[in-house]
């Protein structure tokens, strides 16, 4: 990581890892593994950045594969905090990193489809593949950044008017799926160019989870690096993203994340009466999705 521009950023090989933050993943953690070996064609080293699991799944993966690693990350860091930990276990010669769920199933070919990508893209920083839910729909995985209007407009009105304009504009699902930049791409899988990340310092720890992942976007961006989505890799993510199942608990954690998105990119008094509207709208929303029926 860099020093306050003092240290001299490393230079780093080609090889290409996997992180994958695990919290007792179960069973998908085979899918993952094995799907990941039809993937791609090359060596890579997988890390289980592992945030305190009970089930003993990531210590018996890593026992049974050579080229999977168990990396205690110390307790529950997050997501951003646990896929730091991972990239920062690896070794110089790793210039290529996939931070990804462990509830994700490859399809074959696809990380040798983003690599691809990337070496189209020497600009590129993070690259994205197309993400399908279980039932075969594609998820909007590459989205615009949540402008303060989008931003406030999804927040507000996503769960109870879904066709509303601002939800529309920001999950950009009307798109075709083609090879372009977008604002921020979804961190269930994304394709890293490890000097990047090392630009930006990596995920922010402050986002225990949700939103980490429009921040490193917003960050990449900022520094200078493209963030790139490639459908011509496809990935199927088969974890439970429905709010209706969702706890109350991670719902709120979401939606203090959000906040604190639009907080940290709009300072100073002017701002602190919309901030006010925008926690005010959160809170209406919360407890609209967390009403019984």
């Amino acid at each position: 990581m860099h020093n306050g521009g003092v240290t001299e950023p490393k230079t780093y090989g080609d090889a290409v890892a996997v992180v994958t933050v695990t919290y007792s993943p179960g069973e998908t953690l085979d899918r993952f593994l094995d799907t990941l070996d039809k993937a791609t064609e090359r060596e890579v080293q997988v890390v289980l950045a592992d945030n305190g699991s009970v089930d003993g799944e990531p210590e018996r993966a890593a026992a049974e594969r050579d080229h999977v690693r168990f990396v205690p990350t110390g307790g529950n860091l997050g997501y951003g905090g646990g896929a730091n930990a991972g990239v920062a276990a690896l070794g110089d010669d790793v210039g290529w990193v996939v931070v990804a769920n462990p509830d994700l199933e490859w399809d074959p070919g696809s990380l040798d489809a983003l690599l691809e990508v990337a070496g189209r893209w020497p600009n590129g920083g993070a690259f994205g593949p197309l993400v399908r839910e279980a039932d075969g729909t594609v998820y909007p995985s590459a989205r615009l950044l949540p402008s303060l209007g989008r931003g406030i407009g999804h927040a507000v009105l996503g769960r109870i008017w879904k066709g509303n304009p601002w939800t529309r504009s920001y999950r950009q699902e009307a798109a075709a799926p083609s090879e372009r930049t977008a604002g921020w791409l979804s961190g269930s899988c994304l394709l890293l160019r490890r000097a990047a990340f090392d630009s930006v310092d990596g995920f922010d720890t402050r986002y225990f989870m949700y939103f980490e992942d429009v921040d490193l976007g917003d960050r990449l961006q900022r520094a200078g690096w493209l963030n790139v989505y490639a459908p011509s890799a496809s990935v199927m993510h088969i974890g439970g993203r429905s709010t209706a199942s969702a706890s109350a608990r991670m719902l709120a954690v979401h939606h203090a994340s959000a906040y604190r998105y639009l907080a940290d990119r709009h300072r100073g008094l002017a701002w602190k009466p919309v901030l006010a509207a925008i926690k005010l709208g959160l809170a209406l929303r919360l407890k609209l999705e967390t009403r019984r029926p």
